[in-house]
């Protein structure tokens, strides 16, 4: 197996050598040759495949996992039956050299921690392969940048430019909207994941920065890592005035559970299940699907800083990123569980 691995990675590399290349230096500061024309891209990991599936669906070859009947059915047609590589980063990672070379990437692409782990990992990779791999700045802030030097690296420079525009009038108009609001009027936000939530997202995490930048004020605090296990009694401690759940079932339960139902954000109606369809809203992965998950947020802080309804909102964002026209149906789906069961008395 050693033996056959270098053998595909020295033909990948006299392949690629044919071609000609020009150097980009990536988030990580690491100076990558490029092929002058991109065709066939790899994600790395998740994040990286949602940014690639709303730049350049064409130029996309492989899911890091395959999507779920349920994804598939908000995915754009081109996307939904690619094949899963398994994933070359992060936790979990499941693919093998032999796979990705069998793809036959012109480009690998991670977007997240540009951390020394992560930039010896792309090293590593890319000498096992010959394959060119780029690591791309994954904080929600450089959305607008990254799209840009993507889109201009790998031919889809007009596609970047109009994404980059679009996230940049989302963040800027919800930090316009968060502004005008003092802090002491900023909602007390629970983040739950888990099926009985109790496990969350520490605040300046990357689980967590959409909504602090949503104008939420995290009850979690700031720690080491992004995410802690928590008791209900620390819950009950902090009493949040707005809960959002990654679990559907999550606000049925909070309403029903003693544990849960005295709680502010249970007693006025503010449990929200966050939507997941085709990509989380808030994180899950934490990429360029946040998007839509701050302008939601933020209309759920202060819906009077907003006139644009969240079903427009969020059709207008799946036509231009996602390349989808939701019907009645889907758009309900997504809104259902987000707009919150309603006040408990």
């Amino acid at each position: 197996m050693p033996l056959l691995r270098c053998l595909l990675a020295l033909a990948c590399l006299c392949a690629s050598g044919l071609a000609a290349a020009r150097p980009f230096t990536d988030a990580a500061g690491r100076r990558v040759e490029v092929p002058e024309r991109v065709t066939r891209v790899l994600a790395a990991g998740p994040p990286a495949a949602v940014l690639l599936a709303t730049l350049a669906p064409d130029k996309m070859i492989a899911w890091p996992r395959a999507p779920s009947p349920e994804e598939r059915a908000f995915l754009n047609p081109a996307l939904r039956d690619l094949p899963a590589s398994g994933r070359l980063t992060g936790r979990g990672g499941s693919a093998n050299v032999e796979a990705v070379l069998a793809l036959k990437p012109d480009l690998i692409v991670d977007v997240g921690s540009t951390a020394a782990t992560y930039a010896s990992l792309a090293d590593r990779v890319q000498a096992q392969t010959g394959i060119p791999y780029l690591l791309l700045d994954g904080r929600f802030k450089a959305t607008p940048e990254t799209y840009r030097s993507l889109g201009a690296l790998i031919g889809a420079a007009e596609e970047g430019e109009a994404l980059a525009a679009e996230s940049e009038t989302i963040l800027r108009n919800v930090a316009a909207a968060v502004e005008a609001v003092p802090e002491e009027k900023r909602p007390r936000v629970y983040y739950g994941r888990g099926p009985r939530g109790l496990e969350t997202g520490l605040a300046g995490s990357i689980n967590t920065e959409i909504i602090e930048a949503a104008g939420g004020r995290n009850v979690a605090g700031a720690g080491a890592g992004g995410l802690a296990a928590v008791s209900p009694e620390q819950v009950l401690v902090w009493n949040p005035d707005v809960i959002i759940a990654l679990d559907p079932d999550f606000p049925k339960l909070a309403a029903a559970d003693p544990l849960w139902n005295g709680l502010k954000a249970v007693r006025a109606g503010r449990v929200h299940a966050i939507p997941t369809l085709p990509f989380g809203w808030v994180d899950a992965p934490p990429g360029v699907n946040r998007l839509i998950g701050l302008r939601w947020l933020a209309g759920l802080f202060f819906p009077e800083q907003f006139p644009q309804t969240l079903g427009d909102a969020v059709r207008d964002f799946y036509r231009h990123f996602y390349r989808v026209e939701l019907t009645p149906e889907q758009l309900d789906r997504l809104l259902r569980d987000a707009a919150g069961p309603g006040p408990t008395r």
